[in-house]
């Protein structure tokens, strides 16, 4: 994220956050086959992020990833709800490039419109199955990520949320500070001590997943700000 003089690129200005409002949400993907979306959104929460895919073949072409099965049953029932919602793309650096994976991203659910109820997309940059970095150098990861960064923003106009935690960070990209001004923070940190230490010079997260035991599914995320300001990340 940004210094305050560049807040207005950002989710939330620095100085607006001094109060520490927060807001309910949760993050979703097909182990989540059913949701009572009007459950959760009557008992507080206000936001939703749901995966969209993985790509999964190195050799694919673009109808072979692996698309969420549940992801329009879990999008349309956000929105029927009232919840701001968006998507979410599990990285496979090793896989193929970042732009390409924005790209199919982009092509299944993963866009951005200024309805004022649409978050920009998350990229979720988190342990490979068979290795930490998925086999990438830590310059290879920051370059990686700043592919799929470009590719999104030239698309959308906007740049996708980042979600990852300190540990894989700071080991992956060296605790790269490159995205810090142009992408918003979704820190992975569970505890009831709060999101713990902000890597990559973010000077805090815009969302916080807390824990994976939330009530009607999924992850546990607390936005960082007023509902207003939810508002705003989601209005552009």
């Amino acid at each position: 994220m940004a210094a305050v003089c560049q807040a207005a690129a950002l989710a939330v200005p620095v100085n607006d956050l001094d109060k520490r409002d927060t807001v309910k949400g949760f993050d979703i993907s097909h182990y989540q086959p059913t949701v009572n979306y009007q459950g959760a959104y009557n008992s507080g929460a206000r936001f939703v992020i749901i995966k969209t895919l993985t790509l999964t073949n190195p050799k694919a072409t673009e109808g072979t990833t692996y698309i969420d099965p549940k992801f329009s049953q879990h999008y349309n029932g956000a929105t029927a709800a009232g919840l701001i919602r968006g998507g979410y793309h599990f990285a496979r650096p090793a896989v193929s490039s970042g732009a390409r994976q924005a790209n199919f991203f982009l092509a299944h659910g993963g866009g951005w419109s200024g309805d004022g109820r649409t978050l920009p997309g998350m990229l979720d940059m988190e342990y490979g199955s068979t290795s930490t970095c998925h086999g990438l150098g830590q310059a290879s990861m920051v370059n990686w990520i700043a592919d799929f960064l470009n590719t999104y923003h030239g698309k959308t106009g906007r740049w996708p949320m980042i979600y990852t935690t300190y540990n894989w960070w700071v080991t992956c990209t060296g605790n790269s500070r490159a995205f810090y001004t142009k992408s918003p923070l979704v820190l992975a940190r569970y505890s009831t001590a709060g999101p713990g230490t902000i890597p990559g010079g973010w000077p805090y997260q815009t969302i916080w997943q807390k824990d994976d035991k939330y009530a009607y599914g999924g992850d546990s995320d607390v936005f960082n700000g007023a509902l207003s300001q939810l508002r705003k990340l989601a209005t552009g």
